[in-house]
């Protein structure tokens, strides 16, 4: 163990720490070294969204301490920035230690005399971004790790507007948290007076906001009996998503019961994401017994949603995060067009990684389609731009997020159920299903068939092997792929484009970001990109071809199926 990693345990062992996690660390260095040396050989990092990590003691876990020393830090920063007036709103998942995290990020708050609008309970994560809007609070903090496993927990920092931070507030926020060193520079009590319990008046109001995004809400009328099964995987979905749905005048809900019931264990799936199909299961075996017309699953913090629905065969199949994000954009797209709503200035945004299906529909439509880095951030920080010039309609990104009108700042899957289920009523009112309304859009603007591989690199060095891996692609760019010519490289960490060909480049108009995107010469693209939340490297891919009748749809899938498993 070097000495630095030793230092720190030693700093642990001989300051104002809790006996409990003296003993712990004692019983480590007796049974298990190697775990309490990766506890401890880094701090763990606040980065641009905030913290994520394992729990337990150590520097590099989540607990009492880096969350309360992350939030004397953040707290700093906000009175530097607003002066003594500051108020906060806290909001936790359904996760272990969510509830203890939220307590004592309120508390360091309060203690630094900020006002704090902690929820009374759980609540899903787009609430907390609508309620720092709805009380004009300067930041806000959701504990949770979203859909990552049982032993996660997470720290999710907002600003004024209600989104994650951009720059320079996130780089800021990181200085003064760095400035933290220890936890005799906590104001960990003393302000319990400035902490205010909210909960169900914010409810209302945030329900009736979604309410109000329905775009055909008679057609929800004439559909109310459209057999819904949805499934909150233990979170904190159950709170709101029923009552959305009621709200739209849905009356056949069927919740997945064996999935109802909050619990940071995630007791029935191994991985607590909609993206995930063992996660799905059991609401995919619901939704066949019951001969339901859609199914829904939200992840523990309610910002990601899943579909499942009937394919053309009758065979029920789960959406990928494109094809949800392809059809809602279309529906409020066409919606708005129909009923007279369209605006000159209408705007939709996606991220770079999302299908470029999207940007076809909103060019064939006449609406402006721009595509920023990965993160819901970004899609707020170019709605807060554009604001007063044009109007944001939807957002949305692959990884099973939208945020539907810009009342939040954060990807929405309680909105989101209830606009997928309003679409599927809008299809149905027609004898026809999503999945039917998705081949048409394939037959209309072109089938575009996405994938992703994700790879883990765990421990010490996963960090720097996903580094590597990098370094080696932008050094190095591969000059084919799979027999295809790569005609551009667009790499977003040095904000430069170049095609391969004739060596001209171009400068990227997007802040930097670790991403790098090969596009083919057959319009193929595949992006790398390592994931800010997660230990992994990312790889999507995207290919597209013309399909002249939805009959050809299965014969093209084959082919590509085929295909990839060749090569």
């Amino acid at each position: 163990m070097d000495a630095a990693t030793q230092q720190k345990i030693n700093t642990w062992l001989n300051g104002n720490y809790e006996q409990p996690v003296k003993d712990e660390i004692n019983r480590l260095q007796k049974e298990n070294p190697a775990e309490l040396e990766d506890a401890f050989y880094k701090n763990l990092e606040f980065g641009t969204g905030g913290l994520r990590g394992i729990m337990g003691i150590g520097t590099n876990r989540m607990n009492k301490y880096t969350v309360g020393m992350a939030t004397q830090g953040y707290a700093n920063y906000l009175k530097q920035c607003f002066g003594n007036e500051v108020s906060v709103v806290i909001g936790h998942d359904s996760r272990n230690n969510s509830r203890f995290f939220a307590e004592t990020t309120a508390g360091v708050f309060a203690a630094n005399g900020i006002k704090v609008y902690l929820f009374e309970a759980l609540r899903p994560t787009p609430e907390i971004s609508y309620a720092i809007r709805k009380t004009g609070s300067k930041g806000g903090v959701v504990c949770t790790a979203s859909h990552n496993p049982k032993e996660y927990n997470g720290y999710k920092a907002y600003w004024d507007d209600g989104a994650q931070m951009v720059p320079p507030h996130d780089k800021n926020v990181i200085k003064e948290v760095e400035k933290i060193l220890s936890v005799d520079d906590v104001k960990w009590s003393g302000g319990e007076k400035n902490i205010s319990i909210i909960g169900k008046e914010m409810d209302e109001a945030y329900l009736e906001m979604v309410k109000g995004l329905s775009v055909y809400p008679e057609v929800c009328a004439a559909q109310h009996d459209l057999k819904i099964v949805y499934t909150p995987i233990h979170g904190t979905g159950i709170m709101l998503v029923p009552q959305a749905l009621a709200k739209y005048g849905f009356t056949n809900v069927h919740i997945v019961k064996e999935q109802s019931t909050p619990d940071g264990n995630f007791p029935t799936v191994i991985y607590p994401n909609p993206e995930e199909t063992e996660t799905m299961s059991i609401g995919l075996k619901n939704a066949k017994e019951l001969d339901a017309d859609i199914l829904l699953g939200t992840d523990p913090d309610a910002d990601r949603v899943g579909i499942g629905v009937k394919n053309h065969k009758g065979e029920w199949i789960l959406m990928n995060g494109n094809q949800t994000a392809l059809l809602a954009f279309n529906y409020m797209i066409e919606a708005r067009k129909t009923k007279g709503l369209q605006q000159p200035n209408d705007m939709v945004v996606k991220t770079i990684v999302t299908t470029d299906m999207i940007d076809v529909i909103a060019k064939a439509s006449g609406v402006s389609c721009y595509n920023v880095l990965t993160g819901f951030k970004w899609i707020s920080a170019l709605i807060k731009e554009k604001e007063g010039k044009e109007k944001y309609i939807i957002g949305g990104e692959e990884s099973f997020g939208l945020m539907i009108g810009d009342e939040i700042r954060d990807k929405d899957s309680v909105s989101a159920v209830a606009l997928l289920c309003e679409m599927a009523a809008y299809e149905k009112n027609k004898g026809r299903s999503l999945f039917d309304k998705l081949l048409d859009l394939y037959v209309q603007y072109g089938l575009y068939k996405e994938s992703l591989v994700s790879i883990t690199k765990k421990g010490m060095n996963g960090a720097k092997e996903i580094a590597d891996m990098m370094e080696g692609y932008r050094k190095n760019p591969p000059l084919t792929i799979d027999g295809a010519a790569v005609a551009e490289l667009l790499d977003y960490e040095l904000q430069v484009g170049k095609n391969l060909q004739t060596g001209e480049n171009w400068k990227i108009d997007l802040p930097k970001s670790n991403v790098l995107q090969f596009v083919l010469a057959d319009g193929t693209k595949i992006s790398a990109r390592p994931s800010g939340t997660e230990p992994k490297i990312k790889f999507y891919f995207s290919v597209n071809s013309k399909l002249n009748s939805a009959a050809e749809f299965d014969v093209k899938e084959k082919n590509w199926t085929e295909g990839s498993t060749g090569s």
